[in-house]
């Protein structure tokens, strides 16, 4: 799912592209995306685009008289500069905004349509999509350290929780409990004070770096290549790759439709963290140390 970074450079770029230009129309391969039009869609063909910003992970075209087109992308919906008049014609393809110079086509590379459209009118009405969660770049370290507190979860379900953090998910949680040093699996209360303000501070430095190398890496263009996994992150997608810290081969936690990474020497004092699955599967044969583990890949290789 694109994240805060992801997101960021999406606005920026449409903004930059299409910011006060009119959208001819919008064209939908599937009524089922618009799951709200109250005015009706067809409301903002040929109105200005006042702005685009961004409401947790959730994007928001601003158009005059007060009506909001709010685009949530879920996990696989992507956002394609194409062609003007680009015809919807393959599976992914799910609509077009059709601005003067060019199209904007959202797809989505999966079989459970999960994107969602929503037009309603009124400021107001956006509080039914705000989750409520503080923004992590803008934040202070007080007001940060208030939200993770508010209840006693662990660390990896903190950050990703929209009520908590907003524009966090699965991958770059990952990145800044690597830079913290923390376990996605300490619980919130357990935190020190040292420990709060070191995920305070790579929260905003984990999320500000990758932001300013996405911005480099798109560039005066449209950002085409969004993903989760990308060269360059020190754990999210990396499963036994080395640690660019210790070169320990990197651990994961499955879950859902999920995963967690994390490194056990930087992270975890050398322990590994239970997968539910695997656990449930050995049982009391469930390696607890990195050495348990080698020793228990030994003991396969010479069965």
């Amino acid at each position: 799912m694109p994240e805060l970074p992801d997101v960021e450079v999406y606005i920026e770029r449409l903004n930059a592209l299409f910011g006060g230009k009119r959208l001819s129309a919008v064209r939908l391969k599937s009524s089922f995306l618009l799951r709200t039009a109250v005015p009706p869609l067809t409301s903002i063909h040929g109105q200005e685009l006042r702005q685009v910003f961004r409401l947790g992970k959730r994007l928001v075209f601003e158009f005059n008289r007060d009506i909001f087109l709010v685009l949530h992308l879920m996990i696989a919906g992507r956002l394609r500069l194409r062609a003007l008049g680009y015809a919807l014609k393959t599976k992914p393809d799910l609509a077009a905004f059709d601005f003067p110079e060019a199209s904007v086509l959202l797809t989505e590379a999966s079989t459970k349509k999960r994107a969602s459209l929503h037009l309603v009118e009124g400021r107001q009405s956006l509080t039914e999509f705000d989750r409520g969660g503080v923004e992590p770049l803008l934040v202070s370290e007080q007001g940060f350290c208030q939200a993770i507190l508010r209840e006693n979860r662990t660390l990896k379900r903190a950050l990703t929780d929209p009520e908590i953090m907003s524009g966090i998910g699965n991958a770059y949680s990952d990145e800044i409990l690597h830079r913290a040093r923390l376990s996605p699996g300490q619980r919130t209360h357990n935190l020190e004070e040292a420990e709060l303000a070191a995920l305070y501070s790579a929260c905003r430095s984990t999320l500000s770096e990758w932001l300013e190398r996405l911005r480099d890496e798109v560039g005066a263009g449209f950002p085409e290549k969004v993903t989760a996994f990308r060269e360059g992150m020190a754990v999210h997608g990396r499963y036994q790759k080395p640690c660019p810290v210790c070169a320990t081969p990197i651990q994961r936690i499955r879950y859902a439709n999920n995963e967690c990474n994390y490194c056990p020497s930087c992270q975890t004092d050398g322990k590994l963290l239970a997968d539910r699955g695997l656990s449930r599967l050995l049982g009391q044969d469930f390696p607890r140390s990195l050495e348990e583990m080698e020793e228990h890949k030994a003991n396969l290789r010479r069965s």
